[in-house]
């Protein structure tokens, strides 16, 4: 079907900076919006976000000139054609663009552009979304991974991990699992304001407490689950993304927020190792940095049959990178950013290698979120299983799990809970 009207404007994500929103028309009347994420602790290998650098407006952070290349340069390109389905349109503006990392346009633009195109032709053919990413037979709930506890870049505290997850998996559908998760975030609230420790939360919604071990984050998290009448690992488990590209520091690993010290790949593995042997944890992702391949592909020997190890800034949704990661051993589930990409198409590739490898896929968020849900419908349209997308509260985040909650009541009987076998060992 014919486009006939692009257009986009800058507008504002969840830490207040600019981001761009498009919207695309159809020549039946089908319209898409979609608002572009932004990423704090970002992989080495993501896709160009491109950015002003005008210093004079939003500290240079903002997005004018990826707004008028969707209302200049695609909009040229792209009005008036009849792509033949999502990944044509894809593909022409990664042509139109022209380099690897999409620097040109800016993946933020072309993210925009594709999953409002995604919106409208799912309208046009009287479909949700999801079924339009995933076929009429999509019905698999993911288990929500929600983060509590905010350390690393993502908040002003102690801690060096950057996210402590709790995994509400043993529920029977996706509206319990929920309730679940937020009464463990509750519980572990009024836990931390009884020890006189700061509720106040990070960029994803997890609180931000100074404390005096990495560990003791873990701690309180299972004293919550407990406090809210659940067994840990039984009931609900623990996920873990260490963040450890933000540790690198000349081939070693800085606890850069705690005690300073320095360690090598396999003291980290060996920390991993003690962890998972103490603690309930069924998910670690980044567990080593992005530029230590050899130690990545030591610890899925070593531990890969114990957790799912998911690799982020490793393969930032990148089927190339992927690739690589499945030919040497790396990690055995993938994270699943689109904006590290910048189509949708690309996005659904790296989820079918994946799959094809036998890799899990875990859906994300981003730290810089907006009010879109594109990835809930993502999540459930490719049965991926779970998804992170940030704590217990913030609007940006509880957003995707009430549109999660409406896909589940939409599908009726058909809706089914990805429970604890979502998590590869």
């Amino acid at each position: 079907m014919r486009i006939t009207h692009l257009d986009a404007i800058e507008v504002l994500d969840s830490r207040g900076n600019p981001t761009i929103e498009a919207w695309l028309r159809l020549e039946d009347g089908s319209e898409g919006r979609a608002l572009t994420p932004s990423g704090a602790s970002t992989g080495e290998h993501e896709a160009a976000e491109l950015r002003d650098g005008d210093p004079s407006r939003y500290q240079g952070k903002g997005v004018l000139n990826a707004v008028g290349h969707v209302r200049g340069e695609i909009a040229d390109a792209l009005i008036g054609t009849t792509p033949s389905g999502q990944r044509e349109l894809d593909n022409r503006m990664r042509e139109l663009d022209g380099t690897p990392n999409k620097g040109r346009l800016g993946a933020n633009a072309l993210l925009a552009v594709s999953i409002a195109y995604a919106r409208a032709a799912a309208q046009a053919r009287t479909l949700p979304l999801y079924q339009y990413l995933g076929g009429t037979d999509a019905d698999l709930l993911p288990v929500p991974c929600l983060n509590v506890i905010n350390g690393g870049r993502h908040a002003d505290n102690t801690v060096d991990f950057q996210e402590f997850k709790i995994v509400p998996h043993h529920a029977p559908n996706f509206a319990e699992a929920i309730r679940m998760g937020e009464e463990v975030f509750h519980a572990l609230k009024a836990l931390l304001h009884a020890r006189g420790l700061s509720t106040g939360v990070g960029d994803e919604g997890g609180f931000a407490p100074n404390l005096h071990s990495n560990e003791q984050a873990i701690e309180l998290i299972l004293e919550a689950i407990a406090k809210a009448g659940y067994t840990p690992g039984t009931d609900v488990s623990l996920a873990l993304d260490p963040a450890t590209s933000e540790m690198w520091h000349h081939g070693r690993y800085r606890f850069f927020k705690s005690n300073q010290k320095e360690v090598d790949s396999d003291a980290m593995i060996a920390l991993w190792s003690d962890w998972f042997d103490r603690y309930p944890i069924v998910l670690m992702e980044d567990p080593l940095s992005e530029h230590d391949w050899d130690g990545w592909a030591e610890i899925t020997r070593r531990l890969g049959g114990r957790v799912e190890l998911v690799g982020d800034d490793i393969f930032c949704t990148n089927p190339d990178l992927l690739r690589r990661g499945i030919r040497e051993g790396v990690a055995n589930s993938v994270l699943i950013k689109p904006n590290q990409i910048g189509t949708v198409t690309e996005t659904l590739d790296c989820i079918e290698l994946a799959k094809s490898a036998g890799y899990g896929c875990y859906v994300s968020h981003r730290s810089g979120e907006t009010e879109d849900t594109f990835i809930a419908d993502l999540v459930v349209g490719t049965g991926c299983g779970h998804i992170k997308t940030g704590s217990g509260c913030r609007g940006e985040r509880t957003a995707k799990f009430n549109r999660l909650l409406r896909i589940e009541h939409e599908l009726g009987t058909r809706a089914r809970f990805a429970g604890r076998s979502a998590f590869v060992r």
